[in-house]
């Protein structure tokens, strides 16, 4: 149960635009209590033409101590945040924000963690596999960083956006580890698929791979939370693929999200 605020209660918010579909202030309030803590997670809508006067206004709030960012505003919070972990700084882009003693903001990114946990509390170990990754955007980038770092052999990057997919692609070889490259909706030859795109949010959405070419051995992931279990999740499942919502990605996250945002730094 999650005690009622009072005048005591420290505040965090969760900014996005649209912001009716997060699942997080709940648990993470409650998250915040079980752990001894009077604080409370609160959604906020802020349209990107506004976010910079927001996050002004909000730097002022005394009481008010971390921001937890998601669609559209990760690289705009990265660039409000003085300091940033590495993780951060790769990817351009954070996802939360916690107040530093002087009183600016430090940042992490950390949807890949949720990515990668999910996966292994599936029964999933990425350490040697092949994987298709759809979205090179914030996310996407994390989800691919931390996809590179748990060992992946081979990580192939598909993205409507040939720039940014290409970006990522040249950063992520640098680091000397799995190789990266150019992807397709092809999903053939591949042991992980990931969705790290809002397709299949709203009905209509086109799937994100071409279902025939997923291997019914292969391990399926989402980003998407709402609805629950996402078009592409519901043929990875039709084809008899181990799979992960977005919400499976969450409950993984949600520890890391909360050690942050109480200032105890989640694992690198």
């Amino acid at each position: 149960m999650i005690p009622a605020p009072t005048g005591a209660t420290r505040l965090h918010i969760i900014i996005g635009d649209p912001i009716a579909q997060v699942r997080a202030p709940a648990g993470v309030s409650r998250a915040f209590a079980e752990r001894g803590s009077d604080a409370i997670l609160v959604p906020v809508q802020v349209a990107p033409v506004d976010l910079a006067g927001f996050l002004a206004t909000a730097t002022r709030v005394k009481n008010l101590d971390g921001i937890v960012a998601t669609i559209p505003h990760k690289f705009a919070c990265y660039r409000a945040c003085a300091t940033a972990t590495e993780r951060a700084h790769f990817i351009g882009a954070v996802n939360l924000m916690r107040r530093s003693p002087d009183g600016g903001w430090h940042g992490d990114m950390v949807d890949g963690l949720g990515f990668v946990g999910a996966a292994r509390a599936k029964g999933f170990d990425p350490n040697g596999t092949r994987a298709l990754q759809i979205g090179a955007g914030g996310a996407g980038s994390a989800i691919a960083l931390a996809l590179i770092d748990a060992g992946v052999r081979e990580l192939a990057i598909h993205d409507s956006d040939a720039g940014r997919r290409d970006a990522l692609i040249a950063r992520l070889n640098e680091r000397g580890r799995g190789r990266a490259l150019i992807g397709a909706m092809d999903a053939t030859g591949f042991d992980l698929v990931a969705n790290a795109t809002p397709a299949g949010m709203q009905p209509g959405d086109p799937l994100p791979v071409d279902m025939a070419t997923v291997s019914p051995s292969a391990y399926c992931g989402c980003v998407i939370t709402r609805p629950e279990v996402s078009p592409f999740i519901a043929a990875a499942r039709e084809r008899g693929c181990l799979t992960a919502t977005g919400t499976d990605m969450y409950r993984a996250l949600e520890r890391v999200m909360v050690d942050f945002l109480l200032s105890r730094q989640p694992p690198s």
